[in-house]
């Protein structure tokens, strides 16, 4: 089957966040106090994403504040942290949507990510992923983690799945006030 074909199945993209939805850095100072950097880009195409009818789902081997903070700017009602096991999360999602796990796409960038990349329907990688991640991905990004890779993705589902002029449409009569 093509990676088209799999991408028109996709209800739901699972994303890690450090090396996916960031570049992986963590900045911590002094006082203790976290730091992440996001992509503005990034949360365009998820909110566009939600719009398209496909929901976002965070999944993190760590707790952060931040993360909190930035999955509900973007209205992300699903984000799991501080998993040490990720795979029980991708299950718990797969029977509250009661889909498949080929209607899931997943995002990663390390070995942590990798069994539920093998399960999904669309395993994404990053291009900083270690080879043996980008060697089990579907698809590598173009772009990096934190620097457009989710929205290389949320743009390529939206289009694959023909939703993309009735939501781009959308955007251009708010910007001229139809």
């Amino acid at each position: 089957m093509s990676l088209e074909d799999q991408l028109k199945k996709i209800k739901i993209l699972i994303l890690d966040v450090d090396g996916v939805l960031t570049d992986g850095s963590i900045i911590i100072n002094s006082e203790g106090v976290e730091t992440k950097i996001f992509s503005v880009q990034d949360g365009a195409g998820l909110k566009m994403l939600r719009r398209a009818g496909i929901e976002p789902v965070i999944i993190s081997g760590r707790k952060s504040p931040v993360t909190e903070i930035r999955a509900k700017e973007l209205n992300i009602k699903r984000v799991y942290m501080g998993m040490t096991s990720k795979k029980k999360a991708f299950e718990e999602i797969r029977k509250e949507f009661r889909i498949e796990s080929e209607e899931i796409c997943v995002m990663g960038d390390d070995l942590v990510d990798l069994p539920l990349m093998l399960e999904s329907g669309v395993a994404v990688a990053v291009p900083d992923a270690p080879e043996y991640v980008k060697a089990k991905a579907n698809y590598v990004t173009k772009k990096r983690g934190g620097k457009g890779a989710v929205r290389e993705v949320t743009d390529m589902l939206i289009k694959v799945q023909g939703k993309w002029d009735d939501l781009t449409e959308r955007y251009v009569n708010l910007f001229e006030g139809k």
